[in-house]
């Protein structure tokens, strides 16, 4: 029992917030009001807006609710994120870490 405590808690810290996995499929779906300043396949087309490819869901889900809840602001996401439930946000990020990203060392082509 001793041994299988570390694996517990690891399980517990990696589960998804309010026990539902987001969905990659509807995350998808979701972003699609994204797009125009993230890209999609979240690969940013703006200068001001982060790529969002590959981000770990957790980053991603604290983000949103940060927007969401006023804790962080920016003029275009605070909007954006207001009307979003927990489970969008969570296919949103689902979505979003879904997406693989490559880089590349300079020089090392």
């Amino acid at each position: 029992m001793v041994h299988r405590l570390p694996l517990l808690a690891l399980a517990l810290l990696l589960a998804p917030a309010g026990g539902r996995a987001g969905d990659a499929a509807r995350g998808r779906a979701r972003a699609a009001a994204c797009t125009a300043c993230h890209g999609p396949l979240g690969l940013s087309t703006q200068p001001d807006a982060p790529h969002l490819a590959g981000q770990p869901e957790t980053y991603v889900v604290a983000q949103l609710k940060a927007y969401r809840s006023g804790k962080r602001v920016h003029e275009i996401m605070s909007l954006m994120a207001k009307p979003l439930t927990d489970a969008d946000i969570e296919d949103l990020a689902a979505w979003y870490a879904a997406i693989r990203v490559n880089a590349e060392e300079p020089g090392k082509r």
